[in-house]
């Protein structure tokens, strides 16, 4: 075959199949930059809301709209709440990371033997029932304890590690206008704002709002049917 007829050939093939197919991919990546994505959590820090394996929903326009492949904000209409799942781009290093936002832009917060106190106020804790946290294995439930944080406008679950060395008094700081305090749930296993300090508003990226799926690591990546499209609200609750 001579090289006119590989060019005939060429551009028949581009004009056929993978024009259409760029212009797919290119609108599919753009959407998961600007609008939606999924982030899988490979990790425990926000035990027992989300565990290893979960796929998790981020909406990418909760708090606003960004140019695509970009973090630029095109127009904001809201921000972060107390309590909110987050994903951001870490400070430290720029991973990205998944947490829950328990300090707003002005609020002072202090961690005194892993007791979360926002503006002065201890934040109060109660304990769950087991029937909460049925995707838990062995070791966990016997390493970790468990309780629900009543954060100002939002409860949620929270897990404990008596015997690990963790970082469970901190503070107090002021956290900076246009940034947000991060912590994970699994307190003394999670790599944070007690670390790396506040994140700023540019940095975040959307909120976490389900599971859409959930395969467990443990028993063979054995889906998790009962995460399978279920609100971390519900799970938190």
């Amino acid at each position: 075959m001579d090289a006119k007829s590989l060019r005939v050939r060429a551009r028949k093939l581009w004009r056929e199949e993978l024009r259409s197919l760029l212009i797919t991919a290119l609108v599919i990546f753009a959407v998961r930059s600007s609008f939606a994505d999924w982030n899988n959590v490979p990790t425990g820090s926000m035990k027992p809301t989300i565990m290893e394996g979960d796929r998790i929903f981020v909406n990418k326009v909760a708090y606003d709209l960004k140019v695509p492949f970009t973090t630029l904000h095109l127009a904001e209409w809201s921000a972060p709440q107390r309590g909110d799942i987050v994903v951001f781009y870490s400070p430290k290093d720029g991973m990205r990371l998944v947490k829950r936002t328990v300090g707003l832009p002005g609020d002072t917060v202090e961690l005194r033997h892993d007791q979360l106190i926002i503006n002065g106020a201890a934040v109060e804790y109660k304990s769950i029932a087991e029937e909460l946290l049925p995707d838990l294995n062995a070791s966990d439930r016997a390493n970790s304890t468990y309780s629900s944080e009543q954060l100002p406008g939002r409860t949620h679950l929270v897990a404990g590690i008596p015997s690990a060395p963790a970082l469970r008094d901190f503070g107090p700081v002021q956290v900076p206008d246009g940034s947000y305090f991060m912590m994970g749930d699994n307190r003394d296993n999670s790599f944070d704002s007690r670390f790396f300090g506040p994140v700023k508003r540019s940095r975040i990226l959307g909120r976490a709002t389900a599971v859409i799926t959930s395969l467990d690591a443990d028993h063979h990546w054995k889906p998790r049917w009962d995460r399978f499209f279920s609100p971390l609200d519900h799970k938190s609750q």
